[in-house]
């Protein structure tokens, strides 16, 4: 009888684990910002998270934004200092002096990235 509930502790532990793993995601990012600008002038970009948690065992890791190859901001978070919600926002003012690729990542701390966002902003 022991080894019977030994057992179905066992599969428990294994069927809860892959539920986890199944409802569990990686973190997301999308860019909003205009398509067009006037050479020299400062546009904003709103950089938003989807991640489906924010515990301190899972959690979006780090953001990090570059425009045209280079960074321009990144955040990293701990569990500690997660960020302020599964879904958050930050933005960035930035100068555009030529055509720019704004490429935006975050990284889940358990099971990475759904890969990068870009987005591209035209100087007339």
């Amino acid at each position: 009888m022991k080894n019977v509930i030994l057992f179905g502790i066992l599969v428990l532990g294994i069927s809860l684990f892959q539920v986890s793993v199944v409802f569990a995601n990686k973190s997301e990012v999308t860019i909003e910002g205009p398509t067009d600008a006037v050479k020299g002038s400062e546009v904003t970009l709103r950089i938003t998270v989807t991640h489906s948690a924010n515990t301190a065992s899972h959690f979006t890791e780090w953001l990090k934004v570059t425009a045209n190859k280079k960074d321009i901001a990144r955040w990293d978070y701990t569990k500690e200092s997660r960020p302020e919600g599964a879904v958050f926002t930050k933005e960035i003012k930035i100068k555009v002096t030529e055509n720019t690729e704004i490429v935006a990542e975050a990284s889940c701390n358990n099971h990475g990235s759904k890969g990068p966002a870009k987005h591209t902003i035209k100087v007339k």
